[in-house]
């Protein structure tokens, strides 16, 4: 396979609380080549918009500590300095933020904020920069680019700021995008839009894209490789196939498992017991699944979980996955339900 575009390596994201420091992001290491759609998924506080965050270096440096490697293109990003990174988030990397009512400036209109994006990196006239505002929001699907272009945040549907979050964050043609729950909070007509402008972007430029996110229906629509996160870890790595096919993983299973499925009809829908803990209440040992599945016996579970590759690129983590199976021995049915 190519060189990847984006490589890391052991990531830990700690962040401090009374003077301690908890990782939410506990040993991660990925690879995200061009040409690629890779998503990471789990339930919310599972460390996936800190580990976007920390590949952004976005994190407040008072109450984050980052250790590992994070490498773009060769280049280590946690080395590098304040001046480097302006030049690269934006320019080699993109965000489209999970809130975009938040992230976009109340006070600029859009043109003006698509327009300093260029300007920091682009060596284009004014002109040149108003055109190619309209050019990027006719391309994400805004039918008056000239009228929305004059408008302000406030003045905008949720799924309207979306696409301007997406023409924003694809304004210099980075190479990798990250798109932190790019759904969220749209109905399901306006989510199918802005997944076809994500594979757009992709397809026209060969980036790499990173889609956090929780919506499992989304993954199947346009991932290649999936990312389990749970606790700050990765706890299985797949193809998008396979992980839907064939899951291993207990958490990864009873995430499919809860989908409402259309061909496996069920009194009661799934519910994963318990919560997902909070940073300061993690074990740092053994398996951090093994309280929402008490069903399987201790002796099932890995004292220092691994990750292992039980065939070529799919990786789970611990042992508890070779003989796990639901109490009531329910058959996951919602597999097929999401790649319909």
């Amino acid at each position: 396979m190519s060189v990847p575009l984006l490589e890391i390596n052991n990531l830990v994201t700690s962040f401090r609380i009374n003077d301690e420091y908890y990782p939410a992001v506990d040993g991660v290491s990925l690879k995200v080549h061009n040409d690629e759609v890779l998503a990471i998924v789990g339930e919310s506080g599972c460390g996936k918009s800190a580990l976007a965050l920390s590949i952004m270096q976005l994190h407040r440096s008072d109450k984050t500590s980052i250790k590992g490697r994070i490498y773009l293109k060769g280049q280590d990003l946690l080395s590098a300095s304040r001046n480097q990174l302006d030049k690269i988030r934006g320019k080699e990397v993109g965000m489209i933020f999970q809130d975009s009512l938040t992230a976009l400036n109340p006070l600029m209109t859009v043109e003006k904020q698509i327009i300093e994006n260029m300007d920091y990196h682009l060596s284009l006239s004014k002109a040149a920069m108003k055109e190619r505002v309209l050019e990027l929001l006719d391309a994400v699907g805004i039918h008056e680019p000239k009228r929305i272009a004059a408008q302000y945040p406030h003045e905008l549907s949720g799924g309207m700021r979306q696409r301007v979050m997406i023409a924003l964050a694809v304004a210099c043609n980075p190479e990798l995008v990250i798109a932190d729950e790019p759904t969220t909070a749209l109905d399901v007509t306006i989510q199918a839009q802005v997944i076809a402008l994500l594979r757009k972007v992709q397809q026209d430029s060969h980036s790499g894209i990173i889609l956090i996110t929780h919506n499992l229906g989304v993954v199947a629509e346009i991932a290649d490789r999936v990312a389990v996160m749970y606790a700050g870890q990765i706890v299985e790595l797949a193809d998008v196939m396979t992980l839907f096919t064939h899951p291993l993983h207990p958490y990864t299973r009873s995430l499919l498992n809860s989908i409402p499925s259309t061909t496996n009809v069920r009194d009661k829908l799934h519910v994963i017991q318990g919560v997902v803990p909070s940073i300061q209440n993690i074990p740092r040992s053994g398996c951090r699944f093994a309280a929402r599945i008490p069903w399987v016996d201790a002796h099932e579970h890995e004292e220092n979980p691994q990750l292992h590759e039980v065939e070529a690129g799919h990786w789970v983590r611990c042992t508890c996955y070779r003989n796990f199976s639901f109490p009531d021995d329910t058959q996951e049915g919602a597999v097929q339900n999401a790649l319909s």
